[in-house]
């Protein structure tokens, strides 16, 4: 695989959940062109992470069938047309829906991860996983710096209508770029989904992976769904610029757990995944200092995401090389976990705060951090050796 053709990809994730999380920090601005009271909001928000979901099962396993290469470029254009149909919304009824529709379709990205996992050598496998999906938080963490500044700048709609541009152009990017995808068809699509639940249930290095996700996602989701509370209150009163400036200390973390792909190609990604989780438990003693130190928030915020995402590596790496057959249904499967995981971390983390402040969300994030990591000790004892599933 070409650093083109990785590039490409990474570029493809970034973009694609920025349409999911491009909305936030634009939701007031949004709320208010749209004539959406402050109780509707959530439902600008709740639409692309619903239609995301409903992606992950019903669109992700169609990996497994057909050629990725051209199921990049098709989704990619639907989600540019869904962010279209939000960007010149008039009411907000539409907006919501065309929000849906990129959600559903932004699952492009696991399809991208199951397309480099098919066409990598053993080798490169984890490597070229982890460059792709360096795009993901790149995506998820930068688009809160540039919509919150291109929102000031010229409104939220223009936000959905730059990142409907750079669809379509990654669309031509892919499509040109790309490698055939060597797969082929092996089952029905309705045989899949049905078989979806018992590849869970039956596969416990997919149950036990999917589960310290559920928790890995949790703690990052009780950060960035909750770290806006402290900063616009005493003593700081951030607004959102500045709140969205701390996004680039997460990608300072993220992208230097680069090297994560390359210890998993090496046969290290159950010991990677330990200390990793160990380390994103105890970075939230430096995020609970968030009343009093910048710094020490700043710290925490590189050292939390350089945790999840060395772990989000290490995890697909070993997924897609147990199950190389079926990579885009078990990766699937994977995010759902993933996704629910950052749901429960967003309605907690306000809960939490709310009844006792940030030492509370601070607590509640550790603890996820904590669970992740027994699960994964438990895990890892009762599935044995690496990448064979039992």
């Amino acid at each position: 695989m070409t650093g083109r053709q990785r590039a490409v990809l990474a570029m493809v994730c970034a973009v694609a959940v920025s349409a999911v999380y491009g909305i936030q920090p634009v939701l007031e601005a949004a709320g208010q062109d749209l004539g959406l009271g402050r109780a509707a909001l959530g439902r600008l928000v709740a639409a692309g992470q619903i239609g995301y979901l409903a992606g992950l099962v019903l669109l992700v396993p169609l990996g497994d069938l057909f050629d990725r290469r051209r199921l990049i470029t098709v989704h990619l254009l639907l989600t540019g047309a869904g962010a279209v149909v939000a960007a010149t919304a008039g009411q907000g009824g539409v907006a919501i829906a065309g929000m849906a529709v990129a959600g559903l379709s932004a699952v492009v990205v696991q399809i991208a991860v199951a397309y480099v996992a098919a066409v990598s050598p053993p080798g490169e496998r984890g490597r070229n996983i982890g460059t792709v999906t360096s795009g993901v938080v790149v995506g998820i963490l930068g688009v809160r710096i540039v919509a919150g500044t291109l929102g000031e700048l010229a409104g939220w709609r223009a936000v959905y209508l730059v990142i409907a541009g750079l669809c379509a152009l990654l669309a031509l990017a892919a499509r040109h770029t790309l490698a055939a995808d060597p797969h082929r068809p092996r089952a029905r699509y309705g045989e899949l989904l049905s078989s979806l639940g018992r590849l869970i249930a039956g596969d416990r290095l997919l149950l036990g992976r999917g589960l310290v996700a559920f928790f890995l996602f949790a703690s990052f989701g009780t950060l960035w769904s909750g770290l806006a509370l402290p900063l616009g209150a005493a003593p700081w009163h951030f607004g959102s610029t500045e709140i969205g400036l701390f996004g680039l200390a997460g990608l300072a973390g993220a992208l230097g757990a680069a090297r994560a792909g390359r210890w998993a190609d090496r046969g290290w990604a159950f010991p990677v995944t330990g200390w990793a989780l160990a380390l994103l438990t105890a970075s939230w003693l430096l995020l609970a200092q968030a009343g009093w130190s910048l710094w020490l928030l700043a710290a925490g915020v590189i050292v939390l995401d350089f945790a999840v995402q060395a772990v989000h590596v290490s995890s697909q790496h070993l997924l897609t090389t147990a199950r190389p057959g079926r990579s885009s249904s078990v990766i699937g499967a994977y995010m759902a976990f993933y996704s629910l995981g950052s749901a429960l971390g967003a309605i907690t983390t306000t809960w939490a705060y709310a009844t006792a402040g940030w030492a509370a969300t601070s607590l509640l994030g550790a603890a996820y951090g904590a669970l992740g990591l027994l699960v994964a000790v438990v895990t890892r004892v009762r599935t044995g050796r690496p990448g064979i599933p039992r």
